[in-house]
């Protein structure tokens, strides 16, 4: 479906900036095809419109992932040695426990979850005594203000701890 909008007037520098790239790949989008409104010379900034551009990029990428023409050996290459150097900086980062699988980091997000709403759901026991016969708004909101603070500073806290899935359960045995 294509944007039924017109777009906005840019220059180079702009251009680079809306879609955050580089004036050098604004260059070669320029010299592989890209539409301009006028082309830059002395005086006279390059303009374009981020609605023609942003359809051009679209065209490029469909034409690109439909393009069935085989890779050559040499961006074949380049490719296996992108995805070996992303691979080590994966394993790297799983070494330096900066990383961790997707399930252990559900399972400890739904740990603090709870623990936010456990420590939240209590607040109301902990206040009433205080509240009681109280008719002041502003002392209402004092009191809540400072149990629902403290309830999430303890949440913060909390040492979260993941137990260790035992090898069998994790393979389905």
């Amino acid at each position: 479906m294509a944007f039924k909008g017109k777009g906005r007037a840019v220059n180079r520098e702009e251009l680079a900036e809306v879609f955050g790239v580089s004036l050098n790949t604004v260059s070669t989008w320029v010299r592989n095809g890209c539409p301009f409104d006028q082309r830059g010379r002395q005086g006279k900034p390059w303009q374009f419109n981020t609605r023609d551009v942003s359809e051009w990029l679209r065209d490029q990428a469909r034409i690109e992932a439909e393009s069935d023409a085989p890779l050559d050996e040499f961006a074949l290459k380049l490719r296996k040695l992108a995805a070996e150097t992303a691979q080590a900086e994966l394993d790297l980062a799983v070494a330096r426990k900066q990383v961790a699988p997707i399930d252990e980091f559900e399972r400890a997000r739904a740990l603090e979850n709870a623990t936010v709403r456990a420590n939240v759901m209590n607040v109301p026991s902990r206040v009433v005594s205080q509240l009681i016969g109280e008719t002041d708004e502003g002392r209402f909101k004092e009191v809540l203000s400072a149990e629902l603070v403290q309830a999430l500073e303890s949440a913060a806290d909390a040492e979260i701890e993941l137990e260790e899935e035992d090898e069998d359960d994790a393979d389905g045995n």
